[in-house]
């Protein structure tokens, strides 16, 4: 089975800590790697991690607070001073086309590559991107300005044609095709072999939800529902409920109940204010609502 993994880049809100940088993903889906957000720093985590930039083809940026998108200049720069060639795909609210843009202008820089910018739409469950190797749709997340969560999702392989089956019935390759689909056999005889008596079931697909930054919102339970892993960020705990609800956040707690209204694998927490110290007390608080909870931690990969 391919690799499917969330790499951690950051996992701290506003502003970066010693240990925390701010935020930024990257998921390797079947030998592809998407970015996801791009905090200062970003490019420095990716070589820590010793993840290769210029594998990078699709990037992905929620929304234009800074911490989520700062350091994607510097991360472009790099990438044409090594010698990208290869066009990269950026997927974010119109206005980041600009800001790149400007920079560029008065830094009298021309890249060596084309940026090819997607603008993210309003509606939630949108297909942003799909092609034979999987398909990120847009999740509509409740926050103080245009913010995009991410599905993404491994496309859904076919069938496999049992070799008995293949050897027993003589079954032409003209046929293959169809009855991965699905379809049953017809043999030359005219007798129909049902498709579960010559195929087993291909691999489950997986799912990866990204929802960073949001208020608490059951809107996206349904478009998240049954994701294997899903990111939710916890700015702060509930002692700052008052906190989260005036600037669109959410706290450990509200995260690990959208977790369990919407029935996902496991749920990771992410996106910690720098005022608390002791980050256990995330896992504590979120702990008592959903059993399956993990702490994003920077350059920690999370196996899907």
């Amino acid at each position: 089975m391919d690799v499917f993994s969330v790499t951690v880049l950051g996992s701290s809100a506003a502003l970066p800590t010693a240990t925390r940088n701010l935020s930024g993903q990257l998921v390797k889906i079947a030998n592809q790697y998407l970015l996801i957000d791009c905090g200062e720093g970003t490019q420095v985590q990716l070589r820590k991690n010793k993840i290769s930039i210029q594998r990078i083809n699709h990037v992905f940026i929620s929304h234009l607070h800074g911490d989520h998108f700062y350091g994607l200049i510097g991360l472009l720069s790099t990438m044409h001073l090594l010698g990208r060639t290869k066009p990269i795909h950026i997927y974010a609210h119109e206005g980041l086309k600009k800001a790149i843009e400007v920079q560029l202008e008065v830094s009298y820089s021309k890249l060596s590559y084309e940026l090819n910018f997607h603008f993210l739409k309003k509606e939630t469950g949108v297909v942003i991107v799909e092609n034979k190797h999987f398909c990120v749709k847009a999740i509509k997340l409740k926050h103080g300005i245009p913010c995009c969560g991410f599905l993404i999702s491994e496309i859904q392989k076919p069938r496999n044609i049992l070799k008995s089956a293949i050897d027993k019935y003589s079954i032409p390759i003209k046929d293959r095709a169809e009855i991965k689909m699905g379809a049953d056999l017809q043999t030359h005889s005219g007798k129909s072999i049902k498709n579960e008596e010559i195929t087993s079931d291909p691999p489950n697909f997986r799912s990866y939800a990204y929802c960073s930054d949001t208020a608490y919102s059951e809107s996206i339970v349904d478009l998240i529902s049954g994701v294997d892993l899903l990111y939710h960020e916890a700015t702060f705990m509930d002692d700052k409920k008052d906190r989260a609800k005036e600037t669109f956040h959410s706290t450990a707690s509200q995260a690990a109940e959208i977790a369990g209204k919407a029935g996902v694998g496991s749920l990771l927490l992410g996106h910690f204010s720098a005022r608390y110290k002791e980050m256990s007390l995330f896992l504590e608080e979120a702990m008592v609502v959903f059993d399956n909870v993990a702490l994003a931690e920077d350059g920690k990969e999370y196996i899907i």
